[in-house]
């Protein structure tokens, strides 16, 4: 059990994020949502790495549960086998970021729902594993959520060159993170490293809209 008398005061920790972001970024970071559609390891690297930028709510949304085999890539515990991605990494996150405002959607994201799960959210981050989930999610933001900034990803398998992992505007709004190639179906593996470098990518992506930089 954790000790709570050891978790710092909420202002403790906004000066420690205001000293190092400056003040003015931080306070955006602190009033933005941003959602995080797909809790495996893309989403969950995404939502650590926000989550200790100081971003104030993240919608997370996904109907999986942790598995054995997620755990060489995504940001679980064995301890936390079996339980739902939304619940474990909810307290992963409580845990980093005590004052955090978190909203969790243990379903699938479809046709249907997308629109009311996401309309909350600043920046919305495309992290699933299936391809057909990927573009009915792109589509649909892209055609009834065209306000929002969406952020994507696609190639990030295999022991190929970090470097080859980038940002690219697609439009004004749209933005796509990998090296837009590999595929875990061609059996070439998929490592921790390599996952978390595009993960880093569409995070910090997100910290650069919010900053009002739009530029990858």
């Amino acid at each position: 059990m954790a000790d709570l008398s050891r978790i710092p005061e909420r202002e403790d920790l906004q000066r420690a994020l205001a000293a190092r972001h400056g003040r003015a970024v931080q306070e955006k970071f602190n009033q933005a949502t941003v959602a995080i559609c797909g809790l495996g390891g893309l989403g969950s690297n995404i939502a650590i790495a926000l989550a200790r930028a100081g971003v104030g709510r993240l919608i997370l949304a996904d109907f999986d549960r942790v598995d054995i085999t997620n755990l060489h890539r995504q940001q679980y515990k064995a301890t936390q086998l079996g339980e739902f991605k939304t619940e474990a990494l909810a307290a992963n996150l409580r845990e980093i970021a005590p004052y955090l405002t978190i909203e969790t959607h243990t379903t699938a994201i479809t046709e249907e729902n997308f629109e009311e799960i996401l309309a909350p959210a600043d920046v919305i981050c495309e992290a699933f594993d299936n391809a057909e989930a990927k573009a009915m999610l792109v589509n649909g933001v892209l055609e009834k959520l065209h306000t929002k900034y969406l952020i994507a990803a696609s190639g990030m398998a295999g022991f190929g060159s970090a470097n080859s992992i980038q940002t690219r505007r697609i439009t004004d709004r749209f933005y796509l993170c990998g090296d837009g190639i590999s595929d875990v179906a061609d059996d070439i593996g998929l490592v921790s490293s390599r996952v978390m470098i595009c993960g880093a990518h569409e995070a910090h992506m997100v910290l650069r809209i919010l900053s009002g930089q739009f530029e990858p």
